[in-house]
């Protein structure tokens, strides 16, 4: 077996059809005249919608493998990983799907790279514009930018963690991809280790690109592999909730890899940042801009912030 597919799933339904299609749509296409082979694993973290009875009416050819309770991002890819049997492991958002031969392109990619560990896709919108899939390792300086945008033109910089966009025009090194499709050498994961179950959601790509770099191995973006994204489909779901749970997984990253120094910076950057934030929330209420379960909401996921970041450290 070539590549195994794991698409993980939380109240995905609306979106799953095309994901699951553009898997075996995508395979069939030759790469230098080699057709690939796969097997496709939908891991559902405990979907409430109707998620697992489509998967079961209309995918019959997928492994489905349902969790009585949502155990995360990293430990369903992990699920699914122990599952497959492939060379590669795909891991594929249920919001992206795959555009002509993007996925067996990949993996023709790390048969002719044996050194890098994982290479991704590049993706785009559903209105076909540029949308960022490789970024660089966090800063302080893109933490900065998250709460203070000082001027547009430093989103897409390289200040803020992007990579140029004519890098896109061939393969080229990276930290790490999105999490939305990135296919994974199984020898990398023997000698490295699994994703980090510790991350709920968010950085277990980060975490896991750390660990594979420093152990000698290469992350890659292959621009030619391009695939649709929604962007955030899933966590959407529950924006309060995500905020804090972003911001948990950062706090672990940063125990994990940087310096107290580091930390230190980076808990005045988001202590001054949440405050900023809520004062100008406070103020568009008293607009009659934001209504106040907005502004109630903000106060209890800094509240939790806060609390983690103590946690933490």
């Amino acid at each position: 077996m070539d590549v195994s597919v794991i698409v993980v799933t939380y109240n995905s339904e609306s979106c799953l059809t095309p994901c699951l299609r553009s898997v075996g749509e995508s395979f069939s296409h030759a790469v230098q005249g080699r057709l690939y082979s796969h097997e496709t694993f939908v891991v559902d973290n405990a979907s409430h919608d109707g998620t697992v009875a489509l998967v079961r009416r209309e995918f019959q050819d997928v492994r489905l493998l349902v969790n009585e309770a949502n155990r995360g991002f990293a430990a369903a890819c992990n699920q699914g990983m122990e599952a497959g049997n492939g060379r590669y492991f795909l891991i594929l958002n249920a919001d992206a799907h795959a555009r002509g031969p993007a996925l067996p392109l990949l993996a023709s990619f790390l048969d002719g790279h044996p050194r890098a560990a994982v290479a991704s896709g590049s993706l785009v919108y559903p209105d076909d514009s540029f949308q960022h899939s490789a970024f660089r390792f966090p800063t302080l300086a893109m933490a900065l930018l998250d709460f203070f945008p000082i001027n547009h033109r430093l989103k897409d910089s390289r200040l803020n963690g992007r990579y140029p966009r004519r890098f896109y025009d061939a393969p080229f090194a990276i930290d790490h991809p999105l999490g939305a499709c990135m296919m994974v050498r199984r020898e990398a994961r023997e000698l490295t280790g699994n994703m980090d179950e510790d991350f709920f959601m968010y950085c277990e790509e980060v975490d896991w690109c750390m660990r594979l770099r420093r152990a000698g191995w290469d992350v890659y973006c292959v621009p030619k592999a391009e695939l649709v994204h929604l962007s955030g489909h899933s966590t959407l779901q529950f924006r309060e909730q995500m905020f804090v749970e972003l911001w948990r997984s950062r706090f672990l990253l940063f125990r994990k890899h940087y310096s107290p120094a580091y930390r230190l910076g980076a808990r005045a950057i988001v202590r001054l940042g949440m405050r900023q934030q809520l004062g100008r929330l406070q103020r568009a209420q008293r607009r009659g801009e934001v209504e106040p379960e907005q502004v109630h909401g903000y106060r209890r996921a800094r509240k939790a912030v806060l609390e983690l970041m103590r946690h933490y450290g």
